[in-house]
């Protein structure tokens, strides 16, 4: 039987001296299914991300949150170490997220209404939520129902 290829069926497959062989995953790659939309798997992630929404707080907590202002504007100068429990909005969606922020306070800037950190960041008063004194020497660290206070003040 005689067919049209067959002077050249049993010569041996070309390889190109010049070009490198493809790879199977660069052959596999060809036949890829084709990304029409381009980004919509990252908008699916976006738009599944979870946010928290900034919580408000009540008038007597807001109060105890200015006394423990107050008592670290007034303890400046001893560099105690704070915890910060703020929020920080997020950028892309509505909401955010509470982050706890470790460190000693430089200083209170009234004019910007925000507590700048010896890192230099800055946190803005109406977002923080609580504020705690790592030290234990602060009125706040005590149990409740207890207060530092001299025998005359009884």
């Amino acid at each position: 039987m005689t067919g049209r290829y067959d002077d050249i069926i049993h010569l041996s497959h070309h390889v190109s001296p010049i070009r490198k062989r493809m790879s199977a995953a660069g052959r596999a790659a060809q036949f890829s299914p084709f990304a029409a939309l381009t980004g919509y798997d990252d908008a699916i992630l976006e738009t599944a991300r979870l946010t928290d929404g900034e919580a408000e707080l009540a008038s007597d907590e807001t109060a105890i949150l200015n006394e423990k202002l107050r008592y670290l504007a007034d303890h400046l100068d001893e560099e105690m170490e704070v915890t910060i429990l703020h929020f920080i909005p997020d950028t892309r969606k509505s909401g955010g997220a509470y982050v706890q922020t470790r460190g000693i306070v430089r200083r209170i800037d009234g004019q910007n209404q925000q507590l700048i950190m010896a890192d230099g960041s800055g946190i803005p008063f109406a977002r923080i939520y609580d504020l705690s004194f790592s030290d234990g020497g602060s009125p706040f660290d005590q149990p409740e129902g207890s207060c530092i206070c001299s025998g005359d003040e009884l």
